[in-house]
């Protein structure tokens, strides 16, 4: 009898996830153009160098932008007009010696179905320049 009950119940767990899948939620939330609401998910550690709690933001730019992210409709529609927003810098890239301040951030997730895991800061004039171009995904420098 248990046997029976564990079957019946694997497959009417079976079942709802097939149903789940042909209809393209997959529990992903699945865009009608393919796109997984995990490809565009990212979570971003603020750290603003003067002793404060560092702040940590959920982002997700699929349909509604949601997160917890303080502007989550303009970091979304900002990094969208960008071709390549989590690009590395080159490795010989010659930069300024300048220092734009201690903020840190280190943004992860997903874009686009591409793996992002990038550490921003402020230390020199290439480093100055990637941060400003991801503003407002993070606070613009003091």
């Amino acid at each position: 009898m248990r046997t029976s009950l564990a079957l019946l119940a694997s497959l009417a767990l079976l079942t709802a996830c097939a149903d789940r899948a042909e209809s393209g939620d997959g529990g992903g939330g699945a865009a009608s153009d393919g796109i997984s609401r995990a490809d565009l998910d990212l979570m971003v550690a603020y750290d603003a160098g003067d002793g404060s709690a560092p702040a940590e933001w959920t982002l997700s730019c699929l349909g509604e932008p949601t997160g917890t992210h303080p502007d989550a409709q303009a970091a979304c529609a900002h990094l969208s007009g960008l071709d390549d927003p989590f690009a590395p810098l080159p490795g010989d890239l010659a930069c300024t010696e300048q220092y734009g301040g201690p903020q840190t951030a280190h943004v992860t997730g997903l874009w686009h179905g591409e793996d992002v895991d990038v550490e921003l800061s402020r230390t020199d004039g290439c480093r100055i320049s990637q941060w400003e171009s991801l503003v407002p995904l993070v606070p613009p420098g003091s």
